[in-house]
C-alpha cells in the first residue's frame, strides 16, 4: 500500500502518481508536460502492460495525454473518469494524435530535403482510439468498487466540465486507509460549471498548488472588462486575438460574449464576428451542451430551460479546415479570434499571432495560466519580438490579460478546500505547482493550517500503511546537452517501440503462468517461430 510521486512534482504540468494496493497497479492521471522541463521525472516503475487501471481527474492534456502512449506500449486496462471527462478525452486524445502525426509529416517534408532521418510521431490515431476504448464513464458521488479492497468516488472539483477530486478507500491486510487526490481545484463562480464540492475526511491528501502563492484578487466584472477591450480595439481597427484553451476557457468566453451582444455593449460595431478557430473547441462546445443538464450550474441551467443557448449567438463563426483558418486573416473587418492552444505552444493560434502581433491596432488578450517558458508567458512578460515559423515578429500589438480569469482556485480557494476536512489528514502532499510555489504553499499549510505537509520530488515513495517514506528523492535538474537532446529524439524510434513490445511480451508470458500445458507449448512455438524469422 504505497504511492510513488512521478509527474507534476515541483512543476505545474505532467500529472502522474503511481499507487500500489491490493495487488493492483494504478495510475492517478497520466499527463504530458507542457513547456520546458525543469526537473527530471522518474519513469513509472512497471511496464505499461502491468498497469491495471488509470483514474483520471479531468481531460486536460497535462493530466490525460500520455494515455495514448501507454496504450501503444501495451496498456490494456480500464480508465475510470466521469462521463463528461470520458467524452472530452474522446476528442482531446484524437486531436493530440492528429497534431503528433501532422508535425511529424511536416518535419519529414523539410528533413527529406536536408537528408535528415525520418521522424516518427510519438503516437498516432490508432493509439488514441485504443486508449479511448479503455475509458469507463462514471457518475459523480457514487462509490465504485474497483477490486477487492479498493473503492473510489468522483467528487466535482469545479475546474472543468467533468473535472473531479477522487476519493480512494483501501483495505489491505486489515489496514484501512483513505487517500484523496484533489485534481485541479476550480475557481469559484465560474460560468457554466458548478463550484468545487468539498471532501470531509481523509487519511492522506495529494493536492495541487498552481496558484498557491497568490490571490486572484477581487472577483472582476469579466463581461464589462472584455467589452471594454473589444470596443477599444475595434475602434482603432484591430482584431482581438485570444489564445484560449479549447476545452473550458473557450466556452466561458462564448458565454461572456453572448451576454455582451445581448446587452448591446459594443457600439459602432453592432454585428461583429467572433471566430472560434479550433476543431477541438468546436467539438468540446458540443460536449458542453450534451452534459448541460447534469453538469451546468444553476444560472446556465435557467438559460437552457428558457430555450437560450448559453454559448451561442449571432455572428459566431467556426473554422474547421485549414483553409477556413487562413481565410480569417483575409477578413479586414475588426473581429474576435479565439484559437488554441491557450499557452501558444502549438496549433492555429501561432498563425494568428504572426498576423497580429506586429499590428499596433490589434490586442492579444490572455485569459488563462501561462506556464513558465511557454510562448504565451514570454509574450506576457514583455518580449519585444518572437520567432514564429522561422520569422522574427516584432511585438507592437497591445498585450492584455483578463485579470482573475482562471479555472484554478487561488491560494485562498486552496486553503478553503483543505480546510473543509473536518479532521486533519495525517499528511498532505503538495504537487502541481512551480518549484517556489510548492514551497510557499507547503509552508502555509504547516504554519497557518498546522498540517503535516510536504512537497515530494519525482521518485519519492510513501508507504500508506506505515505512514512513513520508503524513499525520499532530491531534485534532479534537467541539463539540456546535445547528448540529452539526441537521447530524447531517439526515445520514440521504431526500435524503441520494438523494445516496448518486447517488454509487453514478457508481461503476457507472466500472465500465462499456470495455463494449460497444451496452450503454453503452442505459445512457446509461436514465439520461437517469430524469433527464427527475425534473428540476425
Amino acid at each position: 500500500m504505497r504511492i510513488t510521486f512521478l509527474g507534476a512534482t515541483h512543476e505545474v504540468t505532467g500529472s502522474c502518481t503511481y499507487l500500489e494496493a491490493c495487488g493492483k497497479h494504478i495510475l492517478i492521471d497520466c499527463g504530458m508536460e507542457q513547456g520546458p522541463d525543469e526537473f527530471e521525472n522518474q519513469e513509472i516503475p512497471v511496464a505499461a502492460s502491468d498497469i491495471d487501471m488509470v483514474l483520471l481527474t479531468h481531460a486536460h492534456i497535462d493530466h490525460s495525454c500520455k494515455l495514448t502512449l501507454f496504450y501503444q506500449r501495451g496498456f490494456l486496462g480500464q480508465i475510470f473518469a466521469t462521463r463528461a471527462t470520458a467524452d472530452m478525452c474522446d476528442i482531446m486524445l484524437r486531436d493530440s494524435a492528429h497534431i503528433q502525426m501532422f508535425e511529424a509529416e511536416w518535419k519529414n517534408r523539410k528533413g527529406q530535403r536536408a537528408g535528415r532521418a525520418e521522424v516518427v510521431p510519438l503516437y498516432d490515431i490508432n493509439d488514441a482510439q485504443g486508449a479511448i476504448n479503455c475509458l469507463v464513464g462514471c457518475d459523480y458521488d457514487k462509490k465504485i468498487n474497483l477490486a477487492d479492497g479498493i473503492c473510489i468516488r468522483f467528487v466535482d472539483a469545479g475546474h472543468l466540465l467533468g473535472s473531479s477530486s477522487i476519493e480512494i478507500w483501501i483495505k489491505e491486510n486489515d489496514v484501512e486507509k483513505k487517500i484523496v487526490f484533489s485534481g485541479d481545484i476550480g475557481n469559484l463562480n465560474q460560468p457554466l460549471i458548478r463550484d468545487p464540492q468539498y471532501v470531509k475526511d481523509a487519511d492522506y491528501v495529494v493536492m495541487e498548488s498552481t496558484y498557491g502563492d497568490r490571490s486572484h484578487g477581487e472577483f472582476p466584472d469579466y463581461v464589462t472588462e472584455l467589452a471594454r477591450i473589444i470596443q477599444k480595439t475595434f475602434d482603432r481597427g484591430g482584431n482581438v486575438v485570444i489564445p484560449s484553451f479549447a476545452v473550458g476557457r473557450t466556452q466561458e468566453l462564448l458565454y461572456f460574449i453572448r451576454k455582451i451582444k445581448e446587452d448591446k455593449m459594443i457600439h459602432g460595431h453592432d454585428h461583429f464576428d467572433v471566430y472560434v478557430d479550433s476543431p477541438l473547441a468546436i467539438e468540446a462546445t458540443r460536449i458542453f451542451m450534451k452534459h448541460m443538464y447534469e453538469d451546468f450550474d444553476e444560472e446556465a441551467t435557467k438559460l437552457v430551460q428558457a430555450g437560450i443557448n448559453p454559448i451561442g449567438f449571432e455572428g459566431l463563426k467556426t473554422a474547421i479546415t485549414s483553409d477556413d483558418s487562413r481565410m480569417i486573416n483575409f477578413d479586414e473587418r475588426p473581429k474576435v479570434i479565439i484559437s488554441a492552444s491557450g499557452m501558444c505552444e502549438a496549433g492555429r493560434i501561432r498563425h494568428h499571432l504572426k498576423h497580429n502581433l506586429w499590428r499596433k491596432e490589434s490586442t492579444i488578450l490572455f485569459v488563462g495560466y501561462q506556464a513558465k517558458g511557454t510562448l504565451g508567458r514570454i509574450i506576457l512578460e514583455g518580449a519585444k519580438s518572437v520567432n514564429l515559423f522561422g520569422e522574427e515578429i516584432e511585438i507592437q500589438a497591445e498585450i492584455r490579460r483578463l485579470a482573475g480569469i482562471s479555472g484554478h482556485a487561488d491560494n485562498n480557494g486552496l486553503l478553503k478546500w483543505i480546510g473543509s476536512f473536518e479532521k486533519k489528514p495525517e499528511k498532505v502532499f503538495v504537487i502541481h505547482g512551480e518549484d517556489s510555489v510548492c514551497q510557499v504553499f507547503t509552508d502555509r499549510l504547516r504554519n497557518e493550517m498546522h498540517l503535516d505537509a510536504g512537497a515530494p520530488y519525482s521518485g519519492t515513495v510513501f508507504n500508506l500503511a506505515t505512514g512513513a517514506y520508503e524513499k525520499e528523492c532530491e531534485p534532479v535538474h534537467v541539463v539540456k546537452t546535445e547528448k540529452s537532446l539526441n537521447k530524447a529524439m531517439k526515445a520514440n524510434t521504431p526500435f524503441a517501440r520494438l523494445l516496448a513490445a518486447g517488454q509487453r511480451l514478457l508481461t503476457v508470458i507472466r500472465h500465462n503462468e499456470g495455463g494449460a500445458n497444451k496452450d503454453l507449448a503452442r505459445f512457446t512455438s509461436q514465439i520461437n517461430s517469430l524469433c527464427d524469422k527475425w534473428d540476425r
